[in-house]
Order: structure tokens, then sequence, then C-alpha cells
């Protein structure tokens, strides 16, 4: 039979030892510092799996239109975007304190608890989308507001109304910034809205990724400031335009607001009108436009999402008054979400 193989080993000297002795002792102080530290982070997981995780409230978003998506926004609380169906931005101004308040007195929670009740069930986050003022005591009002409710989501521009498109474009870039969103939803701040039946449609299946989904439309070139927004121009001044969503509610979905994100603001043409402008855009875009009448509806129905007085206004008439007296009718607020089967 074969020899089995010899090992030979070289007698270690005294200096060797106390070098392995030196290692050893490294190495166990960094084995038990290693244990130490794992216990103490597995305590603390199980301490935090303890607490209600909860989202920013409140946040400022800072946008320069000097600079892209990527340069121009920053976010004051967190650098991680929270997942959601879909994020809902209520565009509301400084003039709109009363309409805010019926907000809250009607679909929208005044609470933070009935908040998160509300987006729990929905899968929907919501927040009023406001720009800043020059105007030292309107910002002070705010800032009273943002203490009491903490339902804001604060835009690093100027609020005017002449300049809308410039803020539609800046808030889909901070909801993109905060949220990771199936659609976003841009939702005027006096409008009647059914959550439960907008986070349904928003999970319906959809085969286009690029989505552009509304009540849609067509209208005027040009605008008169002597004829309602609704009523059509001469045929001198021009015919009916591309096909668009009215401005008091649209959705896009998440991977047109990606681009949007990340476009210069100089980039694509603004028109005068913020739901044409987000229209001539989709158009250049090439996405699905899907046309759903039950977010224009002028009274409360089995079905309806959004109600709002169309055509007399372009949103309630009088909407601190409407708002709440919709929301006292069954049809607007208890009614079930279900189309009802017929006969």
């Amino acid at each position: 039979m074969p020899s089995s193989p010899k090992f030979f080993h070289a007698r270690p000297s005294s200096s060797s030892v106390a070098r392995r002795s030196v290692a050893m002792v490294v190495c166990l102080v960094i084995g038990l510092s290693g244990f130490v530290f794992g216990i103490m982070s597995i305590s603390r997981q199980g301490l935090a799996s303890k607490c209600n995780y909860t989202k920013p409230q409140t946040v400022s978003v800072v946008w320069d239109r000097a600079s892209s998506f990527n340069g121009g926004t920053s976010r004051s609380s967190t650098d991680k975007r929270y997942k959601v169906m879909g994020f809902v931005g209520i565009q509301t101004g400084f003039g709109s304190v009363g309409r805010r308040k019926s907000l809250r007195q009607t679909w929208f929670p005044q609470d933070h608890q009935g908040l998160k009740r509300l987006e729990e069930a929905t899968g929907l986050a919501f927040k009023f989308v406001i720009g800043k003022s020059t105007d030292q005591s309107k910002m002070s009002q705010l800032k009273k507001e943002i203490a009491e409710y903490d339902d804001f989501l604060l835009l690093n521009i100027q609020e005017e109304y002449s300049k809308l498109p410039y803020k539609t474009l800046a808030f889909f870039k901070a909801a993109y910034a905060l949220y990771d969103s199936d659609f976003y939803v841009k939702l005027d701040d006096d409008v009647y809205l059914r959550p439960d039946r907008l986070s349904l449609l928003l999970a319906k299946e959809r085969s286009h990724s690029q989505t552009y989904l509304g009540c849609m439309k067509k209208g005027p070139v040009f605008t008169d400031p002597k004829l309602k927004w609704y009523e059509p121009l001469s045929p001198l001044l021009g015919t009916e335009y591309f096909l668009h969503a009215y401005g008091p509610i649209y959705a896009l979905s998440a991977d047109v607001v990606a681009s949007l994100s990340v476009l210069r603001n100089d980039s694509f043409r603004m028109f005068s009108n913020e739901d044409v402008t987000i229209g001539a855009w989709m158009l250049a875009m090439n996405v699905n436009h899907e046309n759903v009448r039950d977010l224009c509806m002028d009274k409360c129905t089995p079905t309806s999402i959004a109600v709002w007085d169309i055509p007399r206004c372009s949103g309630l008439c009088e909407p601190e008054k409407k708002m709440l007296e919709l929301h006292e009718q069954e049809m607007c607020s208890k009614s079930p979400t279900e189309t009802p089967e017929e006969d």
C-alpha cells in the first residue's frame, strides 16, 4: 500500500507566536464588536416595527426655472419616494382659503388620522399645491394654515394666475420627486371629488403605459375676454383646436410625468391656458388619450367621479356654498360606487 502523505510543519519562533497572539486578540475584539452591533441593530428594528410609520406632511420644493429636474428640485423632509397608486395635487391659491375650508368639511379630511384612513382605503395621497407670494401678510396667513392642518405641497414659484402653465409643470416635477406613483392627478380646489371612485378608475388595467386621462374636449384657438371660457369663437378668429382634457381634473401616468420631469422649462410651447398647454404636450409626446365623462359631471350620479358646473363655470359656481350642499346629498357622498345593473 502506498504510504500516507506526510506533512511538515515549521517550528514557530517566539516572535511569530507573539504576533499571532496579538492577531487573535484583535480578531476577538472585532468579532465581539460585530456581535454587539448586530444585537443593537436587531433590537432597534424590533422597536421601530412597533411605531406607526407616517409619511411627511407639508413639504417645500425648490424649483428653478433655469434648471432641469435633477438640478432644480429638492426635498426638504426626505429623499425617499413614497409608493402610492395615485398622487392628487389640489391646485389652490392665496384667495382660496374659503374653498379649502369647504373641502375640509366635505370629502377631504381635515385631521391627519382621517386623511391617513382615506389614503389607506384608496391608495391615493393628497396635498394642496400652492406657490409663494411677495405679500408677507399672505405668507403669514399660509404659515398659520400649515401649522393647523399640515397638508400642503409648497412650490418655490410665484403664485400667479397668468403663470398657471409654469405652476403645473412645477407641480408634476415636484410630485414625481416625492412620490413613486402610477398616476399623478391635477385637481382644482373647486371640484367635488369621490376619491373612492377615482381610485377604481386609476386601478384599471391599461395596455398603454403612457396615458393622458381626463374628460376630453375641443375648443377655440384664441381667447376673447368678452366671451365666457366655454363659448366658441367666430370663424374669423379660428376654428376648434386639438383634443385635450378639461382643466379642473385630469391625470397623467407615471411614464408621462417621468418625461415631463426632465424637461427644460423652455422645451415646449407654453400657452396662456394651462389645460391647452398640457394637451399640446400630450400630442407632442404621442400619449394615449382616455376620455372619461364621469370626470366632468354637473350633478352627482351613481358613477360620477368629479362634479362641477360644466359648462357654466370652470369648476363649481359658488364653490364654498355648493361644495357643502353637494356633500349633504346622499347621492353625492353615500351612494355606492358600482354601476347599477340594468334590468
